[in-house]
């Protein structure tokens, strides 16, 4: 009989009374049993993160810390059968630093929340810290089947040389002048950044072209706008892009787009095929030929890459979504926590994706001017 693994131990930072990624973020890295949720610092006020712990969590009052600071030192002294492994940080953006950087200092593994911090200079410091350690930046998205299947088909050359790729993420929530906790430090340069629909959706959009299409954005164009009076960052936006090797592309993301539910899509087309994606339809990949009719390639479904096998859970037929795609890609990092690959978003996602929403920002307030992505 095969011995039992021992969980990974992990801390939530973010995840209080009222937050909405903190629960998906325990539940994900609960959900195939190798993982528990042993202390945390819920909210940014002590008390209302002692109470989270205990009230929510029903974790032990010790466990349960008024700031990340004293979690991280109070973990530390604990014996190492005992103390978190790892850290969760889902908290809001201008969180993510000081967190993450006061994680890897002591010396603990790193999951964060996208964006990875509210600048790239901030991005750049932690990578100069991360060292050994392992950090997931949760790219969710990238962890659903049939994204895996949509970037095995260009790795292997089915869809010939890329010549255009795009994503869209559109949301309505925002379409008016929203008045709740999820709302106030989205649209709160301080806490949310430089961007506000871009860092939050278009950032997601950028990551998983280029995960699928494995393209580096070499230059683009970009047009925000603040649809809603009095709102300071932007929520609706398109971005014109230009591919090392030549392709081209767009990004749209809005959270004005009245009645959308996170409507997140990717099409890809070379000179041999296309494919498109929907999340709104997650289990099926289009693939479109020019000499044939299309085919639908189906979560579990025979034929289908490694990747995209390894990535179902059910028999085909039985709807996955949002939730275990998210928990792939827990998977893969307890699996590279192991001693396994790093195939997972991690900070050089989160190098170029503080880079392209910077150069977005820059290029928007030059008044819509073709920006690069290189380096001087």
């Amino acid at each position: 009989m095969a011995a039992v693994k021992a969980k990974f131990r992990f801390g939530l930072i973010g995840g209080g009374q009222g937050a909405f990624i903190g629960a998906v973020h325990r539940m994900a890295a609960e959900l195939d049993s190798r993982a528990e949720l042993v202390c945390g610092a819920f909210a940014a006020d002590p008390d209302r993160s002692r109470q989270s712990g205990q009230n929510l969590y029903q974790l032990p009052a010790e466990r349960c810390y008024g700031t990340f600071a004293q979690m991280f030192d109070g973990e530390s002294l604990l014996p190492e059968s005992r103390r978190m492994q790892f850290v969760i940080i889902a908290a809001p953006n201008h969180v993510h630093f000081p967190a993450a950087a006061a994680a890897l200092k002591a010396g603990f593994h790193v999951v964060c929340d996208k964006p990875v911090t509210l600048s790239l200079a901030q991005a750049v410091e932690l990578k100069a810290l991360q060292g050994e350690l392992k950090f997931l930046l949760t790219h969710n998205y990238t962890g659903y089947p049939m994204i895996e299947e949509a970037r095995s088909l260009v790795a292997a050359g089915m869809l010939g040389k890329i010549r255009r790729a795009q994503a869209s993420y559109l949301q309505g929530w925002l379409a008016r002048d929203v008045d709740n906790k999820q709302a106030s430090w989205r649209t709160d340069p301080r806490r949310a950044g430089a961007a506000g629909c871009f860092g939050d959706i278009g950032s997601h959009a950028e990551n998983l072209l280029s995960h699928v299409t494995g393209l580096r954005i070499q230059r683009l164009c970009a047009d925000l706008s603040t649809f809603v009076s009095g709102r300071s960052l932007d929520d609706d936006g398109n971005v014109l892009l230009q591919f090392a090797g030549g392709a081209r592309g767009v990004i749209s993301a809005s959270q004005v787009a009245c009645g959308c539910e996170n409507d997140l899509s990717i099409k890809v087309y070379g000179d041999k095929a296309g494919l498109e994606w929907s999340q709104r339809e997650p289990n099926s990949l289009i693939v479109r030929w020019p000499d044939k009719p299309f085919e639908i390639r189906r979560t579990g479904g025979a034929g289908l890459s490694n990747r995209a096998l390894a990535a179902a859970r059910l028999p085909a037929g039985h709807p996955e979504g949002y939730l275990e795609a998210f928990a792939n890609l827990y998977a893969k990092f307890f699996a590279a926590l192991e001693g396994g690959a790093e195939d997972y978003p991690g900070l050089e996602d989160g190098l170029r994706g503080m880079n392209f929403i910077e150069q977005v920002v820059a290029s928007s307030a030059a008044g819509a001017h073709w920006v690069s992505l290189d380096p001087e």
